[in-house]
């Protein structure tokens, strides 16, 4: 057990070739969204982009796409003719998977009925390195057998809950014990991330802590930029377990940098204004 330091960043972000080009940094995919819900694929984008990755598409409903859309050039959003996922545009949304490098699924989806069987549906049908976020947990919460070892979850401890049916308590010994357990009884082979005052990255028998954060950061959209970054971080290829640590340091570091100029006022879109810093320095 370790914790994660600074140098975990030199692992990730090495000097470039003079003839690099676009998609060698990551090509992400991005599925979330509703009818109700844009802003957790917006954050997700653009936390992504910042942590370097070079094309980001999102693929949502028709309201939450076109918002996005909207919000800035760089983001990709291609609306599909529904409010919410379904089945119905399943095969729709696997032909946006090929030539991707990673994904990241669950944001502002919602736990309808017919959203939990899509997400269910689709992760089975994939084979590329996945951040399993938000709505997305809940799904594979009632079937843990389509979890693999390319899988990243990234729960907070309610989330947590729904996957292992055991509560946490706020002590890291706590943590770390049912973590273990979890992953033992259950056999999931994915990266695992319980996100809180000190994150806690294990798979298998691999386990690492991370220190960085805010106590600020509760506000929403703090962990939709911890996906996207660690979306990012997949899709150069990184090692699952490796992105998650990153991305968890990142994230963290990032947060502290907009805690320090905002407190109590400090938003996501400040923490995604600070990931430069964080990989620059």
């Amino acid at each position: 057990m370790k914790y994660i330091t600074k140098s975990i960043l030199k692992k990730i972000y090495k000097k470039r070739e003079k003839w690099c080009h676009k998609y060698d940094f990551g090509n992400l995919l991005i599925i979330g969204g509703s009818k109700l819900y844009s802003g957790s694929i917006i954050f997700n984008a653009l936390a992504a982009y910042r942590a370097g990755c070079d094309v980001v598409t999102i693929v949502a409903p028709e309201r939450a796409a076109n918002i996005a859309a909207s919000y800035l050039p760089e983001i990709i959003a291609y609306p599909l003719n529904c409010e919410y996922f379904s089945l119905k545009v399943l095969d729709e949304v696997l032909e946006f998977v090929k030539g991707k490098d990673a994904i990241v699924i669950g944001g502002g989806m919602t736990k309808r009925d017919e959203v939990i069987e899509f997400i269910i549906e689709f992760l089975k049908r994939i084979n590329l390195p996945c951040v399993i976020d938000a709505d997305a947990i809940y799904a594979v919460s009632k079937d843990l057998k389509i979890l693999k070892e390319k899988f990243v979850l990234t729960p907070h401890a309610y989330e947590f809950y729904l996957l292992s049916k055991e509560k946490v308590e706020n002590n890291i010994k706590d943590r770390i014990k049912k973590v273990k357990e979890f992953i033992n009884k259950s056999n999931v082979k994915s990266v695992l991330v319980l996100k809180g005052y000190i994150d806690i990255i294990a798979q298998k028998n691999k386990i690492a802590l991370n220190k960085t954060g805010s106590v600020y950061m509760t506000k929403g959209g703090t962990g939709d930029t911890l996906a996207g970054i660690l979306g990012a971080l997949l899709a150069r290829k990184v090692d699952p377990f490796l992105a998650a640590c990153a991305a968890c340091y990142i994230n963290g570091k990032a947060g502290e940098l907009a805690a320090k100029k905002y407190g109590e006022s400090m938003l996501a879109s400040d923490l995604i204004n600070e990931i430069h810093n964080v990989i620059n320095s």
